[in-house]
Protein backbone atom coordinates (compact mmCIF):
# COMPACT_ATOMS: atom_id res chain seq x y z
CA UNK A 1 0.00 0.00 0.00
CA UNK A 2 3.00 2.29 -0.37
CA UNK A 3 6.64 2.53 0.54
CA UNK A 4 6.19 4.91 3.47
CA UNK A 5 4.83 2.55 6.12
CA UNK A 6 4.54 2.81 9.88
CA UNK A 7 2.82 0.13 11.96
CA UNK A 8 1.23 0.73 15.33
CA UNK A 9 -0.92 -1.45 17.57
CA UNK A 10 -4.17 -1.94 15.67
CA UNK A 11 -5.75 -4.74 17.71
CA UNK A 12 -7.95 -2.65 20.03
CA UNK A 13 -9.79 0.65 20.00
CA UNK A 14 -9.24 3.40 22.55
CA UNK A 15 -12.21 2.24 24.56
CA UNK A 16 -11.09 -1.40 24.47
CA UNK A 17 -13.98 -2.58 22.31
CA UNK A 18 -13.66 -5.54 19.97
CA UNK A 19 -12.85 -4.32 16.49
CA UNK A 20 -15.76 -3.74 14.13
CA UNK A 21 -15.52 -3.13 10.40
CA UNK A 22 -12.14 -2.46 8.80
CA UNK A 23 -11.82 1.17 7.75
CA UNK A 24 -9.29 3.33 5.94
CA UNK A 25 -9.11 6.85 7.36
CA UNK A 26 -7.99 9.58 4.93
CA UNK A 27 -5.50 11.53 7.05
CA UNK A 28 -4.47 15.05 5.99
CA UNK A 29 -2.67 15.95 9.21
CA UNK A 30 -5.38 18.47 10.09
CA UNK A 31 -7.99 18.64 12.83
CA UNK A 32 -10.93 17.26 10.88
CA UNK A 33 -9.34 14.03 9.65
CA UNK A 34 -7.70 13.46 13.04
CA UNK A 35 -11.05 13.75 14.83
CA UNK A 36 -12.69 11.54 12.19
CA UNK A 37 -10.09 8.86 12.94
CA UNK A 38 -10.64 9.25 16.69
CA UNK A 39 -14.41 8.82 16.30
CA UNK A 40 -14.09 5.78 14.04
CA UNK A 41 -11.81 4.15 16.62
CA UNK A 42 -14.26 5.00 19.41
CA UNK A 43 -17.03 3.30 17.42
CA UNK A 44 -15.00 0.09 17.50
CA UNK A 45 -13.65 -0.02 13.97
CA UNK A 46 -10.30 -1.51 12.99
CA UNK A 47 -8.72 1.58 11.43
CA UNK A 48 -5.74 2.26 9.20
CA UNK A 49 -4.59 5.81 8.50
CA UNK A 50 -3.60 6.74 4.97
CA UNK A 51 -2.27 10.02 3.64
CA UNK A 52 -2.59 10.55 -0.08
CA UNK A 53 0.51 12.18 -1.51
CA UNK A 54 -0.91 14.67 -4.04
CA UNK A 55 1.03 17.08 -6.26
CA UNK A 56 1.37 20.40 -4.47
CA UNK A 57 -1.15 19.46 -1.75
CA UNK A 58 0.68 17.15 0.67
CA UNK A 59 3.62 18.64 2.56
CA UNK A 60 6.02 16.57 4.60
CA UNK A 61 4.77 18.46 7.64
CA UNK A 62 1.21 17.29 6.96
CA UNK A 63 2.44 13.70 6.59
CA UNK A 64 4.39 13.92 9.86
CA UNK A 65 1.33 15.27 11.67
CA UNK A 66 -0.89 12.51 10.25
CA UNK A 67 1.63 9.86 11.26
CA UNK A 68 1.83 11.17 14.83
CA UNK A 69 -1.95 11.17 15.23
CA UNK A 70 -2.14 7.64 13.80
CA UNK A 71 0.51 6.45 16.24
CA UNK A 72 -1.34 8.13 19.11
CA UNK A 73 -4.53 6.30 18.11
CA UNK A 74 -2.69 2.99 17.67
CA UNK A 75 -3.42 2.80 13.95
CA UNK A 76 -1.34 1.33 11.16
CA UNK A 77 -0.28 4.22 8.91
CA UNK A 78 0.67 4.44 5.23
CA UNK A 79 1.42 7.08 2.64
CA UNK A 80 0.02 6.33 -0.81
CA UNK A 81 1.47 8.12 -3.82
CA UNK A 82 -1.44 9.38 -5.94
CA UNK A 83 0.51 12.22 -7.54
CA UNK A 84 0.20 10.92 -11.09
CA UNK A 85 -3.54 10.35 -10.67
CA UNK A 86 -3.91 13.82 -9.17
CA UNK A 87 -2.06 15.36 -12.11
CA UNK A 88 -4.26 13.56 -14.64
CA UNK A 89 -7.64 13.77 -12.94
CA UNK A 90 -7.48 17.12 -11.15
CA UNK A 91 -4.74 19.44 -12.40
CA UNK A 92 -5.11 18.55 -16.10
CA UNK A 93 -8.92 18.84 -15.92
CA UNK A 94 -8.61 22.18 -14.12
CA UNK A 95 -6.23 23.55 -16.76
CA UNK A 96 -8.27 22.28 -19.72
CA UNK A 97 -11.46 23.76 -18.31
CA UNK A 98 -9.83 27.17 -17.77
CA UNK A 99 -8.33 27.17 -21.26
CA UNK A 100 -11.75 26.29 -22.71
CA UNK A 101 -13.21 29.41 -21.12
CA UNK A 102 -14.84 27.85 -18.04
CA UNK A 103 -14.14 28.37 -14.33
CA UNK A 104 -13.88 24.92 -12.73
CA UNK A 105 -14.01 23.80 -9.10
CA UNK A 106 -11.00 21.48 -8.64
CA UNK A 107 -12.19 20.40 -5.17
CA UNK A 108 -15.06 18.60 -6.91
CA UNK A 109 -12.60 16.89 -9.28
CA UNK A 110 -10.47 15.84 -6.31
CA UNK A 111 -13.35 14.41 -4.32
CA UNK A 112 -14.83 12.69 -7.36
CA UNK A 113 -11.74 11.12 -8.87
CA UNK A 114 -9.20 10.89 -6.04
CA UNK A 115 -10.38 11.13 -2.43
CA UNK A 116 -13.66 9.27 -2.83
CA UNK A 117 -12.96 7.09 -5.87
CA UNK A 118 -9.28 6.21 -6.14
CA UNK A 119 -8.93 5.83 -2.37
CA UNK A 120 -12.12 3.77 -2.13
CA UNK A 121 -10.98 1.40 -4.89
CA UNK A 122 -7.62 1.11 -3.14
CA UNK A 123 -9.38 0.26 0.14
CA UNK A 124 -11.72 -2.31 -1.40
CA UNK A 125 -8.81 -4.02 -3.16
CA UNK A 126 -7.10 -4.24 0.24
CA UNK A 127 -10.19 -5.85 1.83
CA UNK A 128 -11.41 -2.86 3.84
CA UNK A 129 -15.12 -2.26 4.43
CA UNK A 130 -15.15 1.54 4.50
CA UNK A 131 -13.21 4.71 3.99
CA UNK A 132 -13.77 7.62 6.37
CA UNK A 133 -12.89 11.27 5.81
CA UNK A 134 -13.11 14.55 7.67
CA UNK A 135 -15.79 16.00 5.40
CA UNK A 136 -18.71 17.79 7.02
CA UNK A 137 -21.73 15.96 5.56
CA UNK A 138 -24.01 13.06 6.48
CA UNK A 139 -24.91 9.76 4.81
CA UNK A 140 -28.16 8.02 5.73
CA UNK A 141 -29.89 4.91 4.41
CA UNK A 142 -33.56 5.28 3.46
CA UNK A 143 -35.52 2.09 4.15
CA UNK A 144 -38.38 3.12 1.88
CA UNK A 145 -36.41 3.85 -1.29
CA UNK A 146 -33.63 1.37 -0.40
CA UNK A 147 -31.09 4.04 -1.32
CA UNK A 148 -28.34 5.90 0.46
CA UNK A 149 -28.90 9.63 0.88
CA UNK A 150 -26.37 12.46 1.13
CA UNK A 151 -27.41 15.16 3.60
CA UNK A 152 -26.07 18.48 4.82
CA UNK A 153 -23.93 18.55 7.94
CA UNK A 154 -25.23 19.73 11.29
CA UNK A 155 -22.85 22.69 11.03
CA UNK A 156 -24.25 24.56 8.03
CA UNK A 157 -21.28 26.96 8.00
CA UNK A 158 -18.94 24.01 7.44
CA UNK A 159 -21.27 21.89 5.30
CA UNK A 160 -19.42 20.35 2.34
CA UNK A 161 -22.29 18.51 0.65
CA UNK A 162 -21.94 20.84 -2.36
CA UNK A 163 -18.61 19.29 -3.38
CA UNK A 164 -19.87 15.73 -2.75
CA UNK A 165 -22.95 15.69 -5.00
CA UNK A 166 -21.31 13.29 -7.50
CA UNK A 167 -21.17 10.37 -5.07
CA UNK A 168 -22.79 7.18 -6.37
CA UNK A 169 -24.87 4.66 -4.45
CA UNK A 170 -21.97 2.20 -4.38
CA UNK A 171 -19.62 4.87 -3.02
CA UNK A 172 -22.10 6.10 -0.41
CA UNK A 173 -22.44 2.51 0.80
CA UNK A 174 -18.75 2.36 1.69
CA UNK A 175 -18.05 5.90 2.95
CA UNK A 176 -18.27 7.30 6.48
CA UNK A 177 -18.38 10.98 7.43
CA UNK A 178 -17.91 10.90 11.24
CA UNK A 179 -18.05 14.70 11.57
CA UNK A 180 -21.50 15.05 10.04
CA UNK A 181 -23.25 15.61 13.37
CA UNK A 182 -20.56 17.86 14.87
CA UNK A 183 -19.89 21.56 14.66
CA UNK A 184 -16.38 22.75 13.85
CA UNK A 185 -16.10 24.05 17.41
CA UNK A 186 -16.93 20.59 18.80
CA UNK A 187 -14.38 18.95 16.51
CA UNK A 188 -11.71 21.41 17.63
CA UNK A 189 -12.54 20.72 21.27
CA UNK A 190 -12.08 16.98 20.72
CA UNK A 191 -8.72 17.64 19.06
CA UNK A 192 -7.55 19.84 21.92
CA UNK A 193 -8.80 17.45 24.61
CA UNK A 194 -6.86 14.57 23.10
CA UNK A 195 -3.67 16.51 22.48
CA UNK A 196 -3.68 16.05 18.71
CA UNK A 197 -0.91 17.70 16.73
CA UNK A 198 -1.51 21.34 15.72
CA UNK A 199 -5.03 21.89 17.10
CA UNK A 200 -4.65 25.54 15.99
CA UNK A 201 -3.49 24.58 12.50
CA UNK A 202 -4.97 26.97 9.95
CA UNK A 203 -7.28 25.62 7.27
CA UNK A 204 -6.39 26.11 3.62
CA UNK A 205 -8.78 28.47 1.88
CA UNK A 206 -7.22 28.39 -1.58
CA UNK A 207 -6.76 25.71 -4.21
CA UNK A 208 -4.06 23.57 -2.63
CA UNK A 209 -1.87 23.29 -5.73
CA UNK A 210 -2.08 27.05 -6.39
CA UNK A 211 -1.37 28.43 -2.89
CA UNK A 212 -0.62 31.96 -4.12
CA UNK A 213 -3.95 32.18 -5.98
CA UNK A 214 -2.26 33.03 -9.29
CA UNK A 215 -4.15 30.55 -11.47
CA UNK A 216 -2.97 32.10 -14.72
CA UNK A 217 0.67 31.96 -13.71
CA UNK A 218 0.26 28.34 -12.60
CA UNK A 219 -1.36 27.35 -15.91
CA UNK A 220 1.37 29.06 -17.96
CA UNK A 221 4.14 27.43 -15.92
CA UNK A 222 2.48 24.03 -16.05
CA UNK A 223 1.72 24.07 -19.78
CA UNK A 224 4.70 26.09 -20.97
CA UNK A 225 2.27 28.19 -23.00
CA UNK A 226 1.76 31.93 -23.10
CA UNK A 227 -1.84 33.04 -23.55
CA UNK A 228 -1.90 36.09 -25.83
CA UNK A 229 -3.54 39.45 -25.36
CA UNK A 230 -6.87 40.01 -27.04
CA UNK A 231 -9.83 42.37 -27.16
CA UNK A 232 -12.18 43.35 -24.38
CA UNK A 233 -15.57 43.83 -26.01
CA UNK A 234 -19.02 44.81 -24.77
CA UNK A 235 -22.16 42.74 -25.31
CA UNK A 236 -22.72 44.50 -28.65
CA UNK A 237 -19.23 43.66 -29.91
CA UNK A 238 -17.64 47.08 -29.47
CA UNK A 239 -13.93 46.97 -28.60
CA UNK A 240 -13.21 48.45 -25.16
CA UNK A 241 -9.49 47.72 -24.81
CA UNK A 242 -6.99 44.87 -24.56
CA UNK A 243 -6.97 41.97 -22.11
CA UNK A 244 -3.87 40.04 -20.98
CA UNK A 245 -5.00 36.50 -21.82
CA UNK A 246 -8.42 34.93 -21.23
CA UNK A 247 -7.20 32.63 -18.44
CA UNK A 248 -6.79 35.72 -16.23
CA UNK A 249 -10.52 36.43 -16.02
CA UNK A 250 -13.66 34.83 -14.65
CA UNK A 251 -17.33 35.74 -14.87
CA UNK A 252 -18.40 38.53 -12.53
CA UNK A 253 -14.85 39.87 -12.12
CA UNK A 254 -14.42 43.65 -11.90
CA UNK A 255 -10.97 44.18 -10.38
CA UNK A 256 -7.82 43.85 -12.43
CA UNK A 257 -9.30 44.71 -15.82
CA UNK A 258 -6.89 47.62 -16.30
CA UNK A 259 -9.44 49.75 -18.14
CA UNK A 260 -10.62 53.32 -17.62
CA UNK A 261 -14.34 53.14 -18.40
CA UNK A 262 -17.28 55.50 -17.92
CA UNK A 263 -19.10 53.04 -15.67
CA UNK A 264 -18.23 49.86 -13.74
CA UNK A 265 -17.97 46.86 -16.04
CA UNK A 266 -17.72 43.18 -15.21
CA UNK A 267 -16.59 40.05 -17.03
CA UNK A 268 -19.63 38.52 -18.72
CA UNK A 269 -18.07 35.85 -20.93
CA UNK A 270 -14.80 34.75 -22.48
CA UNK A 271 -14.22 32.98 -25.77
CA UNK A 272 -11.19 30.79 -26.47
CA UNK A 273 -12.16 30.68 -30.16
CA UNK A 274 -12.05 34.45 -30.71
CA UNK A 275 -9.71 35.21 -27.77
CA UNK A 276 -12.12 37.86 -26.53
CA UNK A 277 -13.39 38.77 -23.06
CA UNK A 278 -16.89 40.25 -23.03
CA UNK A 279 -17.73 42.87 -20.41
CA UNK A 280 -21.14 44.03 -19.22
CA UNK A 281 -22.89 46.18 -16.65
CA UNK A 282 -23.74 44.61 -13.29
CA UNK A 283 -27.45 44.23 -14.10
CA UNK A 284 -26.54 42.17 -17.19
CA UNK A 285 -24.86 39.52 -15.02
CA UNK A 286 -28.18 38.25 -13.69
CA UNK A 287 -30.04 35.29 -15.21
CA UNK A 288 -32.90 33.05 -14.12
CA UNK A 289 -32.06 29.89 -16.04
CA UNK A 290 -29.17 27.52 -16.62
CA UNK A 291 -28.39 24.20 -18.24
CA UNK A 292 -26.11 21.61 -16.64
CA UNK A 293 -24.51 18.44 -17.97
CA UNK A 294 -22.51 15.52 -16.47
CA UNK A 295 -25.27 15.09 -13.89
CA UNK A 296 -25.60 12.80 -10.90
CA UNK A 297 -28.78 12.10 -8.93
CA UNK A 298 -28.75 10.46 -5.51
CA UNK A 299 -32.28 9.72 -4.10
CA UNK A 300 -33.50 8.45 -7.50
CA UNK A 301 -32.21 7.65 -10.97
CA UNK A 302 -34.25 10.22 -12.89
CA UNK A 303 -36.25 13.40 -12.36
CA UNK A 304 -39.78 12.98 -13.74
CA UNK A 305 -41.41 16.22 -14.80
CA UNK A 306 -40.69 19.54 -13.13
CA UNK A 307 -39.89 19.51 -9.41
CA UNK A 308 -39.53 22.34 -6.92
CA UNK A 309 -36.13 22.36 -5.23
CA UNK A 310 -33.53 24.75 -3.90
CA UNK A 311 -30.25 25.13 -5.73
CA UNK A 312 -26.88 26.85 -5.40
CA UNK A 313 -24.47 27.68 -8.21
CA UNK A 314 -21.31 28.14 -6.12
CA UNK A 315 -19.96 26.76 -2.88
CA UNK A 316 -20.52 29.78 -0.64
CA UNK A 317 -23.92 30.76 -2.02
CA UNK A 318 -27.12 30.25 -0.05
CA UNK A 319 -29.67 27.93 -1.65
CA UNK A 320 -32.27 29.59 -3.88
CA UNK A 321 -35.80 28.42 -4.77
CA UNK A 322 -36.00 26.96 -8.26
CA UNK A 323 -37.66 24.41 -10.52
CA UNK A 324 -35.59 21.56 -11.96
CA UNK A 325 -36.32 19.46 -15.02
CA UNK A 326 -34.28 16.65 -16.54
CA UNK A 327 -34.39 17.25 -20.28
CA UNK A 328 -32.41 14.15 -21.28
CA UNK A 329 -30.25 11.42 -19.72
CA UNK A 330 -27.37 13.75 -18.85
CA UNK A 331 -28.88 17.25 -18.83
CA UNK A 332 -30.71 19.37 -16.28
CA UNK A 333 -32.55 22.63 -16.84
CA UNK A 334 -32.90 24.86 -13.78
CA UNK A 335 -35.18 27.90 -13.56
CA UNK A 336 -34.79 30.10 -10.47
CA UNK A 337 -37.59 32.14 -8.91
CA UNK A 338 -35.36 35.20 -8.91
CA UNK A 339 -32.39 36.05 -11.17
CA UNK A 340 -28.99 34.83 -9.97
CA UNK A 341 -25.77 36.79 -10.37
CA UNK A 342 -22.86 35.50 -12.48
CA UNK A 343 -23.95 31.93 -13.17
CA UNK A 344 -20.61 30.59 -14.36
CA UNK A 345 -19.76 27.90 -16.89
CA UNK A 346 -17.70 25.13 -15.29
CA UNK A 347 -19.05 25.60 -11.77
CA UNK A 348 -21.48 23.09 -10.25
CA UNK A 349 -25.17 23.58 -9.64
CA UNK A 350 -26.31 21.43 -6.70
CA UNK A 351 -29.95 20.72 -5.89
CA UNK A 352 -31.44 20.29 -2.41
CA UNK A 353 -34.73 19.17 -0.89
CA UNK A 354 -34.44 20.44 2.66
CA UNK A 355 -31.17 19.02 3.97
CA UNK A 356 -31.08 16.21 1.37
CA UNK A 357 -28.88 16.51 -1.70
CA UNK A 358 -30.87 15.67 -4.83
CA UNK A 359 -27.78 15.84 -7.06
CA UNK A 360 -26.37 18.29 -9.54
CA UNK A 361 -24.26 18.85 -12.61
CA UNK A 362 -21.68 21.06 -14.30
CA UNK A 363 -23.03 24.38 -15.57
CA UNK A 364 -22.75 24.53 -19.33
Amino acid sequence: MGKDRKRGGAEQTLSGKINGARAVIAMSGGIDSSVAAFLMKEQGHDCTGITMRLSGCSSQGDIDDARKVSEFLGMTYYVCDFQKDFENEVIDRFIKSYIDGATPNPCIFCNRFIKLKKLLLHAVESNYDYIATGHYAKIEYDDISKRYLLKKAADEKKDQSYVLYLLTQEQLKHIKFPLGNLTKTEAREIAEKNGFINPEKKESQDICFVPDGDYAGFIERHTGKIFPDGDFIDTEGNILGRHKGIIRYTKGQRKGLGLALKEPMYVFDKSAGTNTVTLCRNDELFAKELTAHDINLIPFDKIDGRIKIKAKVRYNQSEQPAVAEQTDKDTLHIEFETPQRAITKGQAVVLYDGDTVIGGGTIS
